[in-house]
């Protein structure tokens, strides 16, 4: 699920259309949260792709470690947080749901 899909289409006056504002959600820690440390530098979406089986989901591990602002590359020696990927599209869903 994209980050995207609950959010809502408003249209204006002149027919035009955009995407409401997405809220990014807060990732709570979790027992089973996997813990890496990069050698090299790594890109987010990489990572993404290893972990979830989706390169789209990059942005759920640059929130939960605070990187991604400009650059989808993890310096190399950084520990990263993986959440787990059972409960992220719920997290999603209740993000979008609160605004």
């Amino acid at each position: 699920m994209s980050r995207y899909t609950t959010s809502q289409t408003l249209k204006r006056v002149a027919e035009q259309r955009r995407i409401s504002t997405v809220i990014v959600p807060v990732i709570p820690l979790s027992d089973q949260d996997t813990y890496i440390k990069t050698t090299t530098p790594e890109r987010l979406d990489k990572l993404a792709n290893t972990f979830y089986d989706d390169a789209t989901l990059w942005w759920i591990i640059a929130v939960s470690n605070g990187l991604g602002k400009g650059s989808l590359y993890v310096p190399e020696n950084t520990t990263i947080r993986i959440p787990p990927s059972a409960n992220i599209q719920q997290i999603i869903k209740q993000a979008n749901q609160e605004r």
